[in-house]
């Protein structure tokens, strides 16, 4: 690559195979991210799920039920982390960034705790009419059926997902690195990684 001393700004002028790497490796950057951002969900969300299903396993030995494990929280981490994914990337709690941080975090919770509920149905209704089930017998009991299993199920995801959304929110305020150090490095690399009054 040379200087291309006719251009008034004086562009940097070349084959291009320059640019085209730089591109790739501007691609490569965002992948990593993604994939990364993704993962974080994913294992928040298996976590989540894998709890529900070890709680209503225990209940269901309580009364003498043997409870079989279909794989519910590895499937479901793995569809809801990608529209976790896609909901954030859509930014749907930006109108609030002017406003104090929890109702940020407080609404991309309840979003995400309806868009959830609302996957879950669609994907189970969807699944159903696929198999020839009638509507009526494709759409999920949630929470054991009714309006108060439906509201019971969302009211546990919004105040699960609070944390995911605060810490998230917060360690993008302090600044890179910051709770990293704080949570996994000495106390002295802490106070390093404090951005400057």
């Amino acid at each position: 690559m040379v200087v291309d001393p006719t251009s008034p700004q004086g562009v940097i002028a070349g084959d291009g195979r320059g640019q085209g790497a730089d591109r790739l490796r501007r691609l490569e950057e965002v992948a990593v991210n993604e994939f990364r951002r993704f993962l974080v969900m994913f294992v928040y969300l298996w976590v989540l799920f894998g709890l529900f299903a070890l709680h209503e396993d225990i209940v269901l030995r309580q009364h003498g039920i043997r409870f079989v494990f279909h794989g519910f929280a590895l499937v479901n981490a793995l569809v809801l982390a990608k529209v976790m994914l896609v909901a954030e990337d859509l930014k749907l709690g930006h109108r609030f960034q002017a406003r104090p941080l929890i109702y940020q975090i407080v609404l991309e919770a309840f979003i995400l705790a309806t868009l959830f509920i609302a996957v879950h149905i669609l994907e189970h209704t969807i699944g159903g009419l696929i198999a020839g089930e009638t509507l009526a017998a494709s759409v999920p009991s949630i929470g054991g059926g009714g309006m108060q299993g439906l509201f019971c199920v969302a009211l546990i995801l919004f105040v699960a997902l609070i944390p995911f959304f605060g810490f998230r929110h917060i360690s993008r305020e302090l600044g890179p690195g910051r709770i990293k150090a704080m949570l996994f490095g000495r106390r002295e690399s802490a106070a390093q990684a404090k951005p400057p009054v």
